[in-house]
């Protein structure tokens, strides 16, 4: 058995993260994974708030992975990354490296800590073709003729969740799950977080920072470079209203203020998904994000060596 603990480094957008866990890679000479659901795409860097620069401390380059490992403009899905995830950790584990996962994404991050057999289940385009996408009603109506007992997983949140939901029915219906064996791991999980107010802040500080780093410029590169305005829509929320914005939806200042809300919805969104995961058993230590960045590698270097 691996005796290093798996230390995961979650956080709503803006709180810091990769910073954290870059630090902490140093201390322990451990290498990142990222759990990140668009990082993995090449090209999309500003929009994802991929800044590889922060990789470099102390003058050496922290090791990182699933990070540029897809062309923008393919799919990537949940399994995908535990595939990706799992073949890094063996590799690392051969070494005896320390490992950190470090991300936002949190149902990637949850397939890791719970067993989500589900996650295996391949996308079925035709049948999501075939769906009533933005009538989260009749989505409902739809998954309720399936059997109960190829529904009790599903999210009713929201029609996307809904979509993977019936998906998931439809494959069980006329399909027996095979499950994979996994690695075991030991998880130390360490969440950082912010009162509202200055979480806000941040978010406004680092979208301005990407306007002026070229965010525009990036969507407009994609486009050129053939990424379809509907798969740039479904990339996220930047590359979603700098497209209403190029189309000419919205102005420039429209823009930057929707786009602040929306991110700061998103980060609220985020905090409930984690929530959720300790409703569901997986246990956060929690750290203020202002907190001073030496004291806080070490309350996590202290829980990690007693871990």
């Amino acid at each position: 058995m691996d005796q290093n603990p798996l230390l995961v480094i979650l956080g709503p957008t803006a709180s810091g993260k990769t910073k954290l866990a870059v630090r902490l890679a140093d201390t322990l000479d451990a290498e990142i994974i990222s759990a990140d659901s668009r990082q993995v795409f090449r090209g999309m860097d500003i929009g994802t708030g991929k800044d590889l620069r922060e990789y470099h401390t102390d003058g050496r380059d922290i090791p990182y992975h699933l990070i540029n490992i897809k062309e923008a403009g393919d799919n990537y899905n949940v399994n995908e990354f535990k595939d990706g995830f799992y073949a890094v950790l063996e590799r690392l584990r051969a070494q005896a490296k320390p490992v950190i996962l470090c991300g936002g994404t949190g149902m990637y991050i949850h397939s890791i800590l719970q067993h989500q057999p589900y996650t295996a289940i391949p996308v079925n385009q035709e049948l999501r073709d075939s769906l009533p996408v933005h009538d989260i009603n009749a989505l409902r109506a739809i998954l309720a003729k399936y059997p109960a007992s190829s529904t009790a997983h599903a999210d009713l949140s929201s029609a996307k969740r809904m979509v993977r939901a019936i998906e998931i029915a439809d494959f069980l219906s006329r399909h027996t799950l095979v499950e994979e064996n996994r690695p075991a791991i030991q998880p130390l999980v360490v969440g950082l977080t912010n009162e509202v107010p200055l979480r806000r802040e941040r978010i406004l500080k680092r979208l301005n920072e990407r306007f002026d780093e070229g965010l525009i410029e990036e969507v407009e590169g994609l486009l050129a470079k053939g990424v379809s305005r509907e798969m740039l829509t479904f990339y996220g929320l930047e590359y979603k209203f700098i497209i209403g914005y190029l189309y000419k939806e919205h102005t420039l200042a429209e823009l930057k203020e929707k786009l602040y809300i929306a991110i700061c919805q998103f980060a609220k969104r985020q905090m409930t998904f984690f929530r959720k995961m300790e409703k569901d058993g997986v246990k956060i230590h929690w750290f203020p994000a202002d907190l001073e960045a030496e004291e806080l590698k070490k309350h996590i270097l202290r829980l990690y060596r007693g871990f």
